[in-house]
């Protein structure tokens, strides 16, 4: 599994319509081949970054999904630069190990 994290700093005042954006995404990463979810992670503290998790089959997949007209349509209206308190950072990683709880 490949997981690609998004490290986003988004301005308080941003915060309520940088999450409706995800709510009322169109959901076009959804129907992607490879794709296994997505999480968003938004921070405890005023000052921490939201997380954007992707998790994929493997690292192909995630390249096929950024080099889509869907992933470009997603990303076609965003926000302004003064949502954002500085640059995301984006990082990738190739799962090693997975474990779950299988309890209910």
């Amino acid at each position: 599994m490949y997981v690609v994290a998004n490290r986003i700093p988004v301005a308080n005042e941003w915060r309520e319509q940088f999450e409706e954006r995800f709510l009322a995404r169109a959901g076009q990463v959804d129907k992607q081949p490879g794709f296994v979810r997505m999480e968003i992670l938004r921070p405890d503290s005023e000052d921490g970054l939201y997380v954007v998790l992707t998790h994929w089959q493997d690292k192909t997949a995630f390249e096929n999904w950024v080099g889509s007209p869907d992933f470009r349509e997603s990303h076609n209206n965003p926000l302004p630069k003064e949502a954002f308190t500085g640059p995301g950072k984006l990082e990738r990683h190739s799962v090693i190990i997975l474990s779950e709880s299988h309890t209910k």
